[in-house]
């Protein structure tokens, strides 16, 4: 984004598939006519192609100018609304394909012997009982849990 010489970067730490989005909301708020907002990748833009075309539309209308890095600059003409609206749906398309792909993948890791949904555990049971003892009786210091060997 320092490459396209932006005045101000506002970075979601959310998914675009959540509704939910602070930072986007944010940049909603504040853009103002004339200005020109660079997107990265038109996937993280929106939670869905309907969810595109309405912000879309309402950057239009406040007379915003819109560059996808990956795309080029989408105009608000008939042709580029059009684009717009193409690549969204494909974009929708291929996030419904990895959600899609994900789901056969872990319904097919449950089928093997041994399959733990998640991450591995951090601690064992055996090292969280004994910090949560040395945590009632103040009895022990951080290094001494963590040179404990099991």
């Amino acid at each position: 984004m320092e490459d396209e010489r932006c005045d101000r970067i506002y970075f979601e730490k959310i998914t675009g598939t959540k509704s939910n989005r602070p930072e986007f909301q944010k940049l909603l708020q504040e853009i103002q006519t004339g200005d020109t907002l660079v997107i990265t990748k038109l996937n993280r833009f929106a939670r869905s192609t309907q969810d595109a075309l309405n912000t879309i539309k309402f950057l239009f209308e406040k007379g915003v100018k819109i560059n996808v890095l990956n795309l080029g600059i989408i105009e608000n003409t008939s042709t580029g609304r059009l684009i717009f609206t193409i690549f969204s749906a494909f974009a929708d398309f291929e996030r419904d394909l990895i959600v899609e792909r994900t789901q056969e993948g872990k319904e097919i890791a449950k089928q093997r012997p041994g399959f733990r949904e998640g991450r591995p555990k951090k601690f064992s049971q055996q090292q969280i009982n004994l910090a949560m003892q040395l945590l009632e009786t103040h009895s022990g210091s951080v290094a001494k849990f963590q040179n404990e060997q099991y």
